[in-house]
């Protein structure tokens, strides 16, 4: 579908009519990690009042639980998604299940890149904390604080461990966040510097197939034809959604707000979306 194809919605009702399961973005859809869209607290509890099955599906390398305790003090109605699927918590699973095997070695010297000293991504996991990339055997880049350090801070701290090709995950790959003092670089631009410095990433989120496998085994394993996905990023949403052969609506009140050639950002990323809202709201 082209660009110019894309169906313009003035809300989620209009998908209702048409979808049973939602899977849904939060950044830049529900709220802007500040506060929620005007709207969109309404507009989420009346798809679940509707019967839709929701799947809140997000490239937060925080595991779930956090992240729906964030929702709730935003004062998003508790009971208004089914389940909730960050990148952090698919990841979490994975080295779990790794420790479980005798894959990971229990004492692992992990450097953690998160916001505001966050260690809830490794939460229960065998791994022992470093702050240094020169003895680090795991790198695990969870966050970003783009907006508190620049990327020769970064590029400092992870060269020494990509230089001696230490494994590294990213369990958020957007390269754009929003912030309080508006957009900086995200957990996705880190990976890609870990790259340039010559190591390797594994990328776990949209728009890579695991979480939404585990979105939809969640919901059911849905026809496919009944489930659309919703979110702000060409590159992470649409991309992803339109991987898994599900329908897609890019809404426009988040990192795309002030992007004027939305044609090509579509072209760019080689990713269309059925449609698109204004923002995510009832009508």
């Amino acid at each position: 579908m082209s660009a110019k194809q894309a169906k313009h919605l003035d809300g989620i009702g209009a998908l209702a009519e048409r979808y049973q399961v939602f899977l849904l973005d939060q950044f830049g859809v529900l709220h802007d990690g500040q506060q929620p869209y005007p709207g969109a607290v309404e507009a989420l509890s009346a798809l679940k009042r509707a019967g839709k099955t929701v799947v809140l599906i997000s490239n937060s390398g925080k595991r779930a639980e956090p992240n729906e305790r964030r929702l709730l003090k935003l004062g998003f109605e508790a009971g208004s998604w089914d389940h909730f699927v960050s990148s952090g918590e698919v990841a979490w699973r994975a080295f779990h299940a790794m420790a479980a095997s005798g894959k990971l070695r229990p004492g692992t010297r992990c450097l953690l890149i998160s916001r505001d000293s966050d260690r809830s991504a490794i939460d229960g996991l065998p791994l022992t904390l470093t702050d240094s990339g020169d003895d680090a055997e795991l790198v695990l880049i969870s966050a970003s604080e783009g907006d508190r350090y620049d990327l020769d801070h970064y590029r400092k701290l992870l060269g020494p461990a990509a230089a001696r090709q230490v494994p590294c995950f990213c369990t958020n790959p957007d390269r754009i966040m929003l912030t309080a003092v508006g957009p900086r670089f995200g957990a996705g631009e880190l990976a890609d510097l870990y790259e340039g410095l010559g190591g390797s990433v594994t990328r776990i989120g949209k728009p890579y197939p695991a979480i939404y496998d585990a979105a939809l085994a969640l919901a059911g394993n849905p026809d496919r034809a009944s489930v659309v996905c919703v979110g702000d990023s060409v590159e992470h949403d649409i991309a992803g959604g339109a991987g898994v052969s599900v329908a897609t609506a890019l809404v426009l009140s988040g990192i795309l707000a002030d992007v004027a050639d939305l044609a090509g950002v579509f072209d760019q990323e080689g990713a269309y979306p059925d449609y698109a809202l204004d923002a995510f709201r009832l009508r």
